[in-house]
């Protein structure tokens, strides 16, 4: 069930990848990569949608697929060389239309705003830089939590950082997960159609659902 946009939100916290920075082509090729190096067979579609998805869990539920079992520590060695490969080649990341706008309005509005990410931190260095921000967001990492999207940990962990209420923090992401980790942990939720997921499956998921950033600033706007 969708939690509507009802309330002014007191922050706005928003994925990286493929909400803010389009790099989800970028993941799928570090993935599909890693996946050939550790010699388990994938398909571009399955780990296209898994993107977005804590790494260790994506790398067992692909391996599974395959008929492979992995343990825990296999697990957190695949998803270490995606990120590896992924930093090798996320050489010349770009912004999402609308993305450095929205965040600006937000800082000029004072509005508070975070990103939560299941990415490791030694990978969202060159993506943040590409959003060219006047100062350093908060960023909520992979790192930060033991279960990572669409877990609802690293949602709740970025409202405390920003010392709001989760049900008056609005969640902006791409995936499935993404809507799936809003719901968990009671954030209404914004789905752009950007990234890893159809405008249909993120409305299926629970999201209120918009073509790109630019789209998400009036329905801000109108709440504040």
């Amino acid at each position: 069930m969708t939690t509507p946009l009802r309330q002014q939100p007191a922050a706005l916290i928003f994925d990286l990848d493929g909400t803010l920075v389009d790099t989800v082509e970028t993941r799928i090729e570090a993935w599909l990569r890693t996946f050939e190096e550790f010699g388990i067979p994938a398909q571009r579609g399955e780990v296209a949608k898994l993107i977005g998805s804590d790494g260790r869990r994506l790398a067992r539920v692909v391996a599974q697929a395959a008929g492979r079992a992995i343990d825990d520590g296999l697990s957190e060695e695949i998803d270490r060389r995606a990120g590896e490969i992924y930093s090798e080649l996320n050489t010349d990341p770009r912004p999402l239309p609308g993305a450095r706008e929205l965040l600006q309005a937000l800082d000029g509005m004072g509005v508070r705003w975070a990103i939560a990410t299941s990415s490791r931190p030694e990978q969202v260095g060159k993506s943040i830089d590409s959003l060219e921000l006047s100062r350093a967001p908060t960023i909520i990492d992979g790192s930060r939590v033991e279960h990572a999207k669409p877990a609802p940990d690293l949602l709740l962990f970025a409202a405390r950082e920003l010392g709001v209420e989760p049900s008056r923090a609005w969640y902006v992401g791409d995936s499935i997960w993404d809507m799936q980790a809003a719901r968990a942990a009671g954030m209404p939720a914004i789905g752009v159609a950007s990234g890893s997921a159809t405008a249909e499956e993120l409305e299926a998921a629970g999201g209120l659902t918009v073509d790109n950033l630019h789209q998400a600033l009036p329905m801000i706007k109108t709440r504040t």
